[in-house]
């Protein structure tokens, strides 16, 4: 039995992570949870659960990491505030099922020098995906990975259509149920771009051989071409609890977490390819990563900020991605990579995308 302690319990990960154990109540045992803010929500699992060790807010989650004894630290926080139990988890040896891509992100090297050999298992259905796909093959016989995007609510637009989007326009996406944050980053393919460079860390990857592919059904959630021209696609119904119970017990496979494709229904898959011109997260993003250092931090900084401004009616639609950009290029690389100057980089980059809004809007 795998002893299960869930970051974020009370999100969209950590409840559909506790649907998957509640239906295996004899393979895996909650040993802690923690959430945000909410609190009744918080005790409320941890009475179902039976779960004695509960926390509220990222650096009690830190702490409880160190505390409880797990074999599997889901981290399910949103925003890189989940980089401090990221590293925890990894520095107390846990295996780390990783819901919160941006610590891995923002952490970059701080994060992959802490991790032993497959000790991070990704939950994101993207790597999760490329992950069950490698292991069709040997490290050296990798030719390419392709990333899926669902090319989200404004597929097919063009870039000078977009200036007149709308916050409820941004939101409805075509085939994910996320929040606000993550559903916008779908719609300007930032995600997908903090997606390529998560591939990146987690496989090494160069970013050359890292594409993305536009896939509107989202059925192949990533594929894998090797070297003999042979590719290895991962394909299932739009289904979170897939991913995430490999995540609570990889390599082995959890029966009846979802269900498979009708094979009996004619369907259709498409793929396209992805439009720079309308949407430049994903090529910023590849240019940021092989920066490497504080710029993914500045890059998801600035994003949240401009995120923000969109929905409160202060900046336009194209202007998230443009403030990015703005704020990635006056970035000064500090002389060393720690957690304290990730933090100072991140307060520099919030402050100066606010700096930018306002003369923007101005």
């Amino acid at each position: 039995m795998r002893r299960v302690l869930i970051l974020g319990s009370t999100g969209s990960i950590g409840t559909q992570a506790l649907d998957v154990i509640r239906s295996n109540p004899g393979r895996f045992e909650v040993v802690g949870l923690s959430a945000g803010s909410n609190r009744p929500a918080l005790e409320a699992q941890a009475t179902e659960f039976g779960v004695e060790y509960t926390a509220i807010g990222a650096e009690e989650a830190e702490q409880l990491v160190r505390d409880v004894e797990a074999d599997v630290v889901l981290n399910g926080i949103t925003g890189s505030v989940g980089l401090g139990p990221t590293l925890a988890a990894l520095e107390a040896g846990r295996i780390l099922a990783l819901a919160n891509k941006e610590s891995l992100i923002v952490g970059g090297d701080l994060v992959t020098a802490r991790a032993r050999p497959g000790q991070i298992v990704p939950v994101d259905s993207e790597h999760s995906a490329i992950a069950q796909a490698l292991r069709s093959g040997e490290p050296g016989e990798v030719g390419r990975l392709v990333l899926t995007a669902s090319g989200g609510p404004f597929r097919g637009r063009s870039r000078e259509s977009l200036a007149g989007v709308t916050p409820a326009e941004a939101l409805a996406h075509p085939t994910w149920d996320m929040g606000r944050v993550v559903t916008t980053n779908s719609a300007t393919l930032v995600n997908k771009g903090l997606e390529v460079i998560e591939a990146h860390l987690l496989f090494g990857v160069p970013y050359g051989k890292i594409d993305v592919v536009v896939h509107p059904q989202s059925i192949v959630h990533s594929m894998v071409e090797f070297v003999d021209g042979s590719t290895i696609a991962q394909a299932s119904p739009p289904d979170m609890r897939l991913p995430i119970s490999l995540g609570l017990d990889w390599p082995h496979r959890v029966a009846g977490v979802g269900r498979p494709l009708d094979w009996s229904v004619a369907s259709s898959w498409t793929f396209e390819p992805l439009d720079e011109a309308a949407f430049p997260a994903v090529r910023l993003a590849k240019q940021v990563g092989r920066a490497r250092g504080t710029y993914p931090a500045v890059f998801n900084a600035a994003n949240e900020q401009a995120v923000d401004a969109f929905h409160e009616g202060r900046l336009t639609f194209p202007g998230i991605v443009e403030t990015i950009d703005r704020i990635v290029d006056l970035h000064e690389e500090p002389a060393a990579l720690t957690r304290e100057s990730l933090a100072e980089a991140e307060r520099w980059a919030r402050d100066a995308a606010d700096r930018a809004i306002v003369k923007a809007a101005g």
